[in-house]
C-alpha cells in the first residue's frame, strides 16, 4: 500500500498570502486525524489542510496534540464539505505530503501512519483521546485479550471489530488494536457479563480476515488468531520477548539517476534483527522544500519533478516496531527537461507474415516505473502482496526499455494484451474493459505513453499488435455507453465494502481514493435510492441469502444479465448454456464479462470509435478476443469493413492491405469442424458471406447462423491459396476473404507432439481462406495443448521440435513470453485472485531480463550484461534466434505456399515457394523436420542447406534428406542465381540446429 500512494501531484505548500482556514471545535462534518511519529521524530508537528472546495491553512498550519504513545493528533470541523486536502510538517520547512500528491482525507476518525491511511483510533477509546492500556471488567464483568498475528497479512494498522456473545457488534471499522511485540498487536475489551464474543479484523481500508467468513468465536481470557488458528486460554506471545529497540542497518550503494523530470532511486536493501518493513526517503532541492517519502522496496521512482534542479536523497530503513535506521549517505541527481508530446505514430504497413510474433501481458513483462504499480481489492486475498508483486507491475516503459531483447530474440512484432482502462477486481490481463476511450494509466508513464510505444518499437523495425475485445466490457459497462448502478449501503455491515462517493472524483484504476486511500474505488456505482430509469427487479430487498461474511444479500446488487440491470438494446439478457449453440453468440460468458448487444448500432459505433483512435496511433493490427461469440455476418457487415475503411482513410490502401486481423475462434477439440459446428470453427470466420440476410443485424445474425448450421460442414467453400500447383506458386484468390484471419486452433490444440499439429493443421488449410497467414502458437495465456490448464510442460527438445516446425511451416510463428527458457513450465496459467500470480503462468518475467542488452538487428546480440544476458545464452533462445534468422533470409518460409506432393518419409517434410515476378522474387525450399525425406518430382538444380551448409544437385526431379534429429531441420533452397541465390548456412550451430 505505501507505493500505492506515492504520486505526482504538487505539494500542499500554499503560496503566500493564501486564504486560511481556521480550525474550530469539533461538530457535524469533522475530521480527527492521527499521525504517527515514531518515525519522525520532529520536535513540532503541523496538520495543513484545506476543506475540500476551501482553502488552505496558513503555512505551517495548526499544532497537533499529543495522543497517546508514538501519536499526535487534531481535530477539525469541516461544515459541509466531505473531506480535506491534508499534508503535515515540523513546522521548519520539513514536509510529509504524500510524495507530491497531498493526503485525501474524509470525515470521521483517520491516522495516517508511514505513508498509509486508515480509518481507525489507534488510540483505543473511540474518540481520539488517551487510552487506557486494558480497560478493567465491569462489577461481576469479564474481559477478553486478543492478540493477533500481523506476520502473514502485513497491515500497518489493525481493527478489532467484535460483538460480546448476546451483544451488538461494534461499528465498522471496529476499535484500533496496540502494538504488543514484534508481529503481534493487542486489545482487552469488556465483555459485562458475556463469556465470549465473536471477532473479526481488518485494516480499516476495507480488507478484512473474518476467518472465511466465519468469524471467529473467543472466550474470554487471552486468546491468540495467528494464520487463521485459534489458541484459546493462550500464553502471552510477547511475555517473553524483549522489546525491539533495535534499528535496522543503514541502507547502502545509494544511487539516484535522472531521466528527464523524472528520477530513480535504488539502494542495496538493509538488515534487521526481525524484519525491516519499509524505507523513508528524505528528499531536498527544489522550491518545494524538504520532502519525506515512505517506500516498500528498495527502489523509489520520483517523477513530476522541476526542470534543470538537482536533487539530493538519503534513505532510513523502518522495522516493525518503529526503529528507524540512521540516514544514508545522500545521493544527488540532476533532471533535465520535460519530455515533448508523443509524435502522431504511422503503421509500418509491410506483409505481416514475414513478421515472427511476440506475445506479452505487458503487467507481467517488464516494470519499467514502479509508481503506477497497482495491487487491487485482490492485492492481499491473492497472496500477491505478501510476494511484492502487484498484478499491474509491468508497463509501456518497462516494454520500451527491453525492445531490444525482443530484437535479439528476433521477433519483429509483439501482440499487447488489451489497453483500454479496465475495471474489474483482477484486471491486469486487459480483458475487462470499462472506459475503451481511454489507454489505462496504470500502463503509462511520463514519456512512455502508449503513443510512445509504438513510435519506439517501430523505430525498431517492430511492430505493434494490439489485443482487441469487442464482444464484451466490465461487468461495470463501458463508461461512455452504460454504466450500471447498484444497490449499496453504507450500513453495519457493508460500510467496508462500499465507497463513500467523492464528487468530482473519477475512477482511472491509478489515482487513489481520497478517504478509502485505494486505486479500486467504486462509490460512483452505487446508491441507496432506487436510481431513476431503473429497470432491476426488486431493488433493495433482501434476497434470503447471505454472503461469506454472514452480511445480508439484496437484489441488484451485483451486476447479472437476468436482473434488468442492463438496458437490453446495449447488453444480452442471458447465460450461455450451450458453448456450440446459437446462444454461444448472445448471452453472457462470465459474471465479470458483460456481454454486449453487438447488433445493436449504438454499441457498434461505440466500439468502432473507439478502437479507430488506435488505428489512428499507428497500431499494426488486432488480435481479436472472443471473436467466435459475435456472428460472422456481423463481423463482416460492420466492424471488419469498418477496420479496414480507417486503416485505408489513415495510412492509404497500400498499407491498408496489411494491417492484420487476427481472431481467437475457441475451438477447443481436435477435429476440423469444431464439433461439428461451422459457426464455431475458426476457419469459417475467414470466408464473406454468400447470401443476403435481413437488414436488421439481430435477425441476420439468427438466419446466418442457421443457414450455415444447415448447410453442414460438406458445403461449405474451400481455398487452394494456401497450396502450390505442383512445385508452381500461383496467385491466390483473396476475392471472398473476410478480413479476418485467425489463430490456428487446430495446431495449438495438437502441439503435444509436433507431428500431430502438423498433420491436424494440414488438413484444415483447405476450409481457410489463406493458411499462410495462420497465427501458430504451442501455448498462450489461457491453455496449452490439448485444452491444458498449464504451460507447455513437453521439454526442452519437444520445444525445439514445436520451434522447427513453426518456423518454416505456412502461418505467423507466435511465442508467448518466457517459452524460451521455458519459464513456469507446468505452471497453472491462471487461478483468479486464488493463488498468487508469481505461481503461475502469468508471473512477472522481469528478473530475466534485468540488465541491459543491445540489438542492432533481429536475431542479434550486439552486447548483453546481467541477468538478460544470462537469459540469452539459453538453449530455446539459441534455437529461435537461429530459426528467425533463417526465416528472415528465405521468402519462401515466410509467405510461401506449400505441398506435400512426391514427399515420402512418413515424417513433417514439405516443399514451400514463394514468388513475386513484379519484385523479381522466386524463393523454392525443401524442408524436412526432424525426420528423413525423400521429394520426387522437384526442379533440378542446385540445392544448398540453409542449417548445414551441404550443397546438393538434382539432375533426376529427386532429392533425399537423412534424419536430423529431435528439434533440427534442414531447409534445402534451391539457387536460382542473383538475387534468388541460396543463401548458404545461416547463423552458427546451436544444440538443436547443426
Amino acid at each position: 500500500m505505501l507505493a500505492l500512494l506515492i504520486g505526482l501531484l504538487a505539494t500542499g505548500v500554499q503560496p503566500a498570502g493564501a486564504a486560511s482556514a481556521t480550525p474550530t471545535a469539533t461538530g457535524a462534518g469533522s475530521t480527527t486525524v492521527f499521525y504517527y511519529t515514531k518515525t519522525r521524530n520532529w520536535s513540532s508537528y503541523y496538520l495543513h489542510y484545506a476543506p475540500d472546495g476551501g482553502a488552505w491553512t496558513d503555512v505551517p498550519g495548526v499544532a497537533m496534540e499529543a495522543a497517546c504513545t508514538d501519536w499526535v493528533k487534531r481535530t477539525v470541523d469541516l461544515g459541509s464539505a466531505p473531506g480535506l486536502q491534508a499534508t503535515f510538517n515540523n513546522g521548519s520547512g520539513t514536509w510529509d505530503n504524500n510524495g507530491g500528491r497531498n493526503y485525501d482525507l474524509g470525515t470521521g476518525t483517520l491516522t495516517v501512519k508511514d505513508g498509509v491511511i486508515a480509518h481507525s483510533d489507534p488510540c483505543g477509546d473511540g474518540s481520539g483521546g488517551d487510552p487506557s492500556p486494558s480497560p478493567t471488567p465491569t462489577q461481576g464483568g469479564h474481559s477478553a485479550t486478543v492478540f493477533y498475528s500481523t506476520t502473514s497479512v502485513g497491515w500497518p494498522t489493525v481493527n478489532l471489530h467484535y460483538a460480546p456473545d448476546g451483544g451488538a457488534w461494534t461499528t465498522v471499522p471496529g476499535v484500533g488494536m496496540e502494538a504488543a511485540c514484534s508481529g503481534w498487536v493487542q486489545k482487552t475489551v469488556d465483555l459485562g457479563t458475556a463469556t465470549g464474543l465473536a471477532v473479526t479484523f481488518n485494516n480499516g481500508n476495507g480488507v478484512w480476515d473474518n476467518n472465511n467468513g466465519n468469524n471467529y468465536a473467543l472466550p474470554t481470557g487471552l486468546s491468540t488468531v495467528q494464520d487463521r488458528k485459534v489458541t484459546k486460554n493462550a500464553k502471552d506471545p510477547c511475555a517473553e520477548v524483549v522489546p525491539d529497540t533495535r534499528a535496522p542497518t543503514v541502507p547502502s550503494s545509494v544511487k539516484a539517476t535522472a531521466t528527464e523530470v523524472s528520477t530513480v532511486l535504488t539502494w542495496e536493501p538493509s538488515s534487521d534483527d526481525t524484519a525491516v518493513t519499509g524505507y523513508q526517503v528524505t528528499r531536498t532541492g527544489g522550491s518545494r522544500g524538504t520532502v519525506v517519502l515512505n517506500v516498500s522496496s528498495t527502489v523509489y521512482s520520483d517523477s513530476g519533478l522541476e526542470e534543470k534542479t538537482t536533487y539530493s536523497y538519503t534513505v532510513r530503513a523502518l522495522d516493525a516496531a518503529g526503529n528507524i535506521s540512521a540516514a544514508s549517505a545522500p545521493a544527488t541527481a540532476t533532471t533535465g527537461s520535460k519530455p515533448p508530446a508523443a509524435k502522431p505514430g504511422e503503421m509500418i504497413g509491410t506483409d505481416p507474415r514475414k513478421d515472427p510474433i511476440y506475445f506479452v501481458l505487458t503487467a507481467r513483462f517488464y516494470d519499467g516505473d514502479t509508481s503506477n504499480d497497482r495491487g487491487g481489492n485482490q492485492d492481499v486475498a491473492s497472496g500477491n502482496a505478501a510476494d511484492h508483486d502487484p498484478m499491474f507491475r509491468g508497463d509501456f516503459k518497462g516494454l520500451v526499455q527491453k525492445l531490444d531483447y525482443v530484437k535479439a530474440l528476433g521477433f519483429s512484432a509483439i501482440w499487447i494484451t488489451p489497453v483500454v482502462l479496465n475495471r474489474s477486481d483482477y484486471d491486469y490481463h486487459g480483458y475487462h474493459g470499462y472506459d475503451f476511450y481511454r489507454v489505462d494509466p496504470r500502463l503509462e508513464s511520463a514519456g512512455a505513453s502508449y503513443q510512445d510505444l509504438i513510435n519506439a518499437a517501430h523505430a525498431k523495425g517492430i511492430k505493434i499488435y494490439q489485443d482487441v475485445v469487442y464482444n464484451h466490457s466490465s461487468r461495470w459497462g463501458a463508461k461512455g455507453l452504460f454504466v450500471p448502478t447498484v444497490y449499496g449501503v453504507r450500513d453495519a455491515q457493508w460500510s467496508w465494502y462500499y465507497d463513500e462517493k467523492q464528487p468530482g472524483f473519477e475512477y482511472d484504476g491509478l489515482t487513489i481514493d481520497p478517504t478509502t486511500g485505494k486505486s479500486y474505488y467504486n462509490g460512483d456505482l452505487w446508491s441507496t435510492e432506487e436510481p431513476p430509469g431503473n429497470t432491476c427487479l426488486n431493488w433493495g430487498r433482501p434476497t434470503g441469502q447471505r454472503s461469506p461474511e454472514g452480511y445480508t444479500l439484496y437484489n441488484c446488487q451485483w451486476p447479472d444479465p437476468t436482473s434488468g440491470m442492463f438496458p437490453a438494446k446495449y447488453y444480452h439478457q442471458c447465460w450461455i448454456g450451450n458453448w456450440e449453440g446459437e446462444d454461444s453468440r448472445s448471452c453472457w460468458l462470465a459474471d465479470d464479462l458483460a456481454d454486449f448487444d453487438t447488433e445493436n448500432a449504438e454499441v457498434q459505433n461505440y466500439l468502432i470509435g473507439a478502437y479507430d483512435k488506435y488505428i489512428d496511433m499507428g497500431v499494426d493490427g488486432f488480435r481479436v478476443d472472443t471473436a467466435v461469440h459475435i456472428p460472422r455476418v456481423t463481423w463482416n457487415r460492420r466492424f471488419l469493413p469498418a477496420i479496414q475503411q480507417r486503416v485505408t482513410q489513415d495510412w492509404g490502401p497500400e498499407k491498408g492491405a496489411d494491417f492484420f486481423v487476427f481472431g481467437e475462434v475457441g475451438a477447443f477439440v481436435n477435429d476440423k469442424w469444431n464439433r461439428g459446428s461451422v459457426n464455431h470453427s475458426a476457419q469459417f470466420y475467414t470466408w464473406k458471406e454468400r447470401k443476403e440476410y435481413s437488414a436488421d443485424d439481430t435477425q441476420a445474425a439468427l438466419d446466418q447462423y442457421d443457414y450455415e448450421e444447415q448447410l453442414g460442414t460438406g458445403n461449405q467453400p474451400t481455398s487452394s491459396n494456401a497450396f502450390l500447383d505442383g512445385n508452381a506458386y500461383h496467385t491466390p484468390d483473396h476475392s471472398k476473404f473476410s478480413g479476418m484471419n485467425i489463430i490456428d486452433m487446430r495446431m495449438h490444440m495438437n502441439f503435444g507432439d509436433a507431428h500431430n499439429a502438423f498433420n491436424n493443421g494440414k488438413d484444415s488449410d483447405d476450409a481457410t481462406n489463406d493458411a499462410t497467414y495462420n497465427v501458430v502458437y504451442v501455448d498462450s495465456h489461457d491453455y496449452g495443448p490439448n485444452k491444458s490448464s498449464v504451460r507447455y510442460t513437453g521439454g526442452e527438445a519437444a520445444w525445439a521440435e514445436n520451434m522447427a516446425l513453426m518456423w518454416t511451416f505456412r502461418g505467423i510463428p507466435t511465442l508467448y513470453y518466457g517459452s524460451e527458457i521455458q519459464f513456469q513450465a507446468g505452471r497453472t496459467i491462471d487461478c483468479g485472485p486464488s493463488c498468487p500470480l508469481a505461481g503461475t503462468g502469468r508471473a512477472y518475467y522481469g528478473d530475466h531480463v534485468e540488465g541491459s542488452v543491445t540489438a542492432s538487428d533481429f536475431g542479434k546480440v550486439d552486447s548483453a550484461g546481467g541477468p538478460v544476458a544470462t537469459t540469452l545464452a539459453q538453449p530455446l533462445v539459441k534455437q529461435v534466434q537461429r530459426l528467425n534468422l533463417i526465416r528472415r533470409a528465405i521468402p519462401a518460409l515466410q509467405m510461401g505456399q506449400y505441398s506435400t506432393e512426391g514427399v515420402s518419409g512418413g515424417g513433417m517434410a514439405f516443399k514451400r515457394r514463394y514468388t513475386d515476378a513484379a519484385a523479381g522474387v522466386d524463393s523454392f525450399a525443401l524442408v524436412a523436420v526432424t525426420d528423413g525425406a525423400t521429394f520426387t518430382g522437384i526442379p533440378n538444380g542446385t540445392y544448398q542447406d540453409a542449417v548445414t551448409g551441404e550443397v546438393k544437385t538434382v539432375t533426376g526431379g529427386t532429392l533425399s534428406i537423412a534424419a536430423s534429429g529431435k528439434g533440427n531441420l534442414r531447409v534445402y533452397v534451391l539457387d536460382l542465381g542473383g538475387r534468388n541465390a541460396a543463401p548458404g548456412k545461416i547463423g552458427t550451430d546451436g544444440p538443436y540446429l547443426k
